[in-house]
Formats: structure tokens, C-alpha cells, sequence
């Protein structure tokens, strides 16, 4: 199974209460549901990347935003 190509940007919100980092993936049209599933599910279970929202284009093309929180790492010093 040949890598969809994908463009990705990742971005913060700094207004938001909760922290989300999102990333927002954009498939075209030639990749198929199972290829688009799979790289989700790739995205999800590695990088705790979790679907926020999905919108499909006319040609097919798909565009994914994925949300993660942001971890604060306080110093213990």
C-alpha cells in the first residue's frame, strides 16, 4: 500500500481554555476511505492525536482537523 501524500500544518490556540494543539491534515481526492482511515488511526494511536472535526470537498478532497492537549511540564527545582 503505497504512503497517501498528505499536507499537515499543526497550530496552538492561545485563547482556549482546555490547551489543544491542532493539526490539520489535508488528504486529495485519490486517497481512498481505507488508506485515509488508516493513517488516522496511525496518527491517533502514536502521536494521541484525536479527531476533531472532518470536512469533505467536491473532488473528494478531505480535510481533517485532529486536537491534542498541550502537557505542561511544571519544574520541580
Amino acid at each position: 500500500m503505497p504512503a497517501p501524500s498528505l499536507q499537515a500544518t499543526t497550530s496552538r490556540r492561545p485563547g482556549d481554555r482546555a490547551q489543544y494543539e491542532f493539526r490539520v491534515v489535508t488528504l486529495p481526492g485519490d486517497v481512498s476511505r481505507s488508506d485515509a482511515r488508516q493513517l488516522l488511526t496511525d496518527e491517533a494511536e502514536y502521536g494521541r492525536w484525536e479527531l476533531a472535526r472532518t470536512r469533505l470537498y467536491q473532488g473528494g478532497t478531505r480535510k481533517v482537523w485532529l486536537r491534542r492537549k498541550i502537557i505542561r511540564v511544571r519544574s520541580t527545582l
